[in-house]
């Protein structure tokens, strides 16, 4: 994901400094929406799923309800405030908004990274042990 954001948000710098009408200006605008089309799928297919499976697999049973819920809450609070932002960003700068995403797609693999236990052949028990 930051990858290809990190692509769009050049090809939004570079498109600053050439003609509208030159073939490299179509080729760069080619090149942001195939970053963007690029990004969903990696977002689909990785850090989409993220909150749901940590859900899943961390919280205990005693407060999974109630967990569950906050942890929807908040992220469908931070979609929204993405959405809400996007447009003011974008008028901002296009190369400055993708920039920024970028550096929140970096922060976040490392967060994940360092943070988010292996859960794989792990019980509840030993996962909720890696917390204490």
């Amino acid at each position: 994901m930051a990858l290809s954001l990190l692509v769009v948000s050049i090809s939004f710098y570079l498109k600053e400094y050439i003609s509208p009408d030159s073939d490299l200006y179509a080729t760069l605008s080619l090149v942001s929406v195939a970053g963007v089309v690029v990004m969903v799928i990696a977002f689909s297919l990785g850090l989409g799923a993220m909150p749901w499976i940590i859900m899943s697999k961390i919280l205990p049973i005693s407060i999974k309800g109630l967990a569950g819920s906050f942890a929807t809450l908040a992220n469908w609070f931070f979609s929204w405030l993405v959405t809400l932002t996007a447009n003011l960003l974008l008028d901002w700068s296009s190369g400055g908004t993708f920039t920024i995403y970028t550096a929140a797609c970096v922060f976040t693999a490392g967060f994940v990274a360092i943070w988010v236990p292996e859960t794989k052949g792990k019980t509840l028990e030993e996962i909720q042990q890696f917390f204490r």
